[in-house]
């Protein structure tokens, strides 16, 4: 991300004459805008989403894909804010808290970033440490290479080259789609469960409400906003900006559906409501039935990208988030310096404690389950400022008005009293 003290008008114009000279691929903008939205999304489907997913399946069936169509619209609408927000102001979602509410709230969102970015990491650390356990690898060897891989990965000196090595690590997760068609799912049982939503039913309700709130993560507005700005887009770009978070939106949520039809199909079918609470439980449920190839290998594949993908982005996001408040140097466009050694060191230190507290932890269920509930608790801040940022840090031209106003206010609010509904189960209270 640039200087925060840049002009935004500045930071706006510098692509405008350059994206769409450079030959048919960029003139599209496949190569010069998109990325971003594809990236994070990716990022949405990280291993706790991915658990979820495959508990969904394994306790509902294909009575679970409906809920996953219908996330689409609302984690893209979620995003497309971000999008204007970042490419329009040129400013980081931290930086305009803190320019618009002061350093309070700037600091209050920030450090909510960063505890929501920890949390992200030890969810993928943990994801990471039981695929290594599939194929005998000590947590103790795999958490260690994957830090320093992420850790390497930021010294490259340009974000575009991060983002097409996140990029080239996510499709990694298209191995859910080739699992999917191994399990050989039945058409006319999918489209049976397409037609119920038994939402009557408390435990039916309660999985709906972790699919929602597996959807929006805190890191992930951070990110998107910051990466737009980082990448120097212009207003000329945001049409194909939109269709880069639109395309990322549909992807992550067949990436959920692939796995809930994959676990439905086989564990789901043959052991309803099988305890599938981590890796090495989804992976030994459905070995069965897809054999190594596909209960180990293909799935072992598709969450290690996830995964690292996602400890990607919540780190780069949770840097960023604390870096805008406090007035640091923040680019991957620049390799570490005196100007930008503590955007960096935090990107570090993000990584080092999540490696830290995934090796130092005993239950790592117990563990993924504190994140969700934290995540939920922080929805209302991050959706409530943004839709506020979005009312009025932006011109009166690139404001939401008029139906589409309300109907995203509506599934920004749906996503609040969801994630919201899971907190008193997650925590036992009921």
């Amino acid at each position: 991300m640039t200087d925060t003290s840049e002009p935004a008008d500045e930071i706006g114009r510098l692509p405008a004459e350059s994206v769409y000279r450079r030959g048919v691929w960029l003139r599209w903008g496949l190569l010069a805008v998109w990325g971003p939205g594809l990236v994070v999304m990716l990022a949405d489907t990280d291993a706790g989403s991915l658990i979820t997913a495959a508990q969904s399946g394994a306790g509902w069936g294909y009575r679970m894909v409906l809920p996953q169509l219908i996330l689409m619209p609302i984690l893209y609408v979620v995003q497309e804010m971000t999008v204007r927000l970042g490419i329009v102001t040129g400013r980081g979602h931290g930086a305009l808290i803190r320019e618009r509410f002061g350093r309070g709230w700037a600091w209050l969102s920030a450090f909510t970033l960063f505890a929501s970015a920890i949390g992200a990491l030890l969810t993928e650390f943990a994801g990471v440490a039981g695929v290594g356990e599939l194929f005998g690898v000590s947590r103790w060897v795999s958490i260690p290479i994957a830090t320093v891989m992420l850790l390497a990965l930021a010294l490259t000196g340009s974000y575009r080259r991060v983002e097409r090595i996140g990029l080239a690590i996510g499709a990694a997760e298209l191995a859910f789609l080739a699992a999917m068609v191994m399990a050989r799912p039945r058409l006319d049982a999918l489209l049976a469960g397409l037609s119920s939503m038994p939402l009557g039913n408390s435990s039916y309700l309660l999985l709906v409400a972790a699919n929602v709130g597996a959807v929006i993560m805190p890191w992930m507005v951070f990110y998107q906003q910051g990466a737009v700005v980082d990448k120097q887009l212009s207003v000329a770009t945001i049409r194909q900006a939109r269709y880069d978070t639109a395309a990322g939106a549909v992807l992550t949520q067949l990436i959920m559906i692939a796995v809930v039809v994959t676990v439905a199909a086989t564990a789901g079918t043959h052991q309803g409501g099988a305890t599938l609470h981590t890796v090495g439980q989804i992976s030994t449920a459905l070995t069965p039935y897809l054999g190594r190839v596909g209960g180990t290998i293909l799935f072992g594949l598709g969450m290690l990208g996830a995964a690292l993908v996602a400890a990607i982005v919540a780190s780069l996001a949770g840097a960023w988030g604390l870096s805008e408040v406090f007035g640091w140097r923040h680019t991957l466009n620049q390799r570490p310096n005196r100007a930008t050694a503590k955007f960096y060191i935090t990107y570090a230190l993000a990584h080092l404690i999540g490696a830290v507290l995934v090796l130092g932890s005993v239950d790592l269920v117990n563990l993924a389950v504190d994140v969700e509930v934290m995540n939920a608790l922080l929805l209302p801040i991050v959706l409530g400022l943004l839709l506020v940022l979005e009312a009025h840090a932006l011109p009166e031209q690139w404001r939401m008005s008029g139906l589409r106003k309300y109907t995203t206010r509506t599934l920004c609010l749906v996503v609040i009293v969801f994630g919201l509904y899971m907190i008193p189960q997650a925590l036992g209270w009921i």
